[in-house]
């Protein structure tokens, strides 16, 4: 293959990395409410979570409280679902949870329901069925 050529294609972006002002509130939430699970937390500034098939880091802000860090443009994260009644049932658990909702679950012209929350730290967080992407959809 010459250097020109593109490879292969990816598995998918499975992979996000957030800078967070509540780090241990953030920590708790996708542990406890999103059932992530600890992979690694190399020291009390880093965590790395893992859902089976997806990786979140969570960095504590180092300039927590004193405005942004950077000129980062990052409109949300998304975490998809295989069934669209569950993107329902998440709504649902979350509002229970008392989450931070900003939209209802809507149905989109392309097939796919969704709706947004934030997380503690404000980071907008998609619950997506897709279905190109959802065992559910296909």
């Amino acid at each position: 293959m010459s250097q020109h050529q593109r490879p292969g294609p990816t598995a998918g972006m499975r992979h996000v990395a957030l800078f967070v002002d509540r780090f241990e509130a953030c920590l708790d939430f996708y542990t406890r409410v999103m059932g992530m699970d600890v992979e690694w937390h190399p020291d009390e500034d880093n965590v790395y979570l893992c859902s089976g098939n997806d990786n979140l880091a969570l960095h504590r802000n180092p300039e927590a409280g004193t405005g942004p860090t950077s000129s980062q443009r990052l409109d949300h994260i998304g975490f998809i679902i295989d069934e669209m009644d569950d993107v329902d049932r998440w709504y649902e658990f979350l509002k229970a949870q008392e989450a931070t909702l900003l939209t209802r679950p809507r149905t989109h012209r392309d097939g796919a329901r969704s709706f947004y929350f934030e997380d503690p730290a404000g980071t907008k967080v998609q619950i997506i069925f897709h279905p190109p992407l959802s065992t559910g959809g296909k």
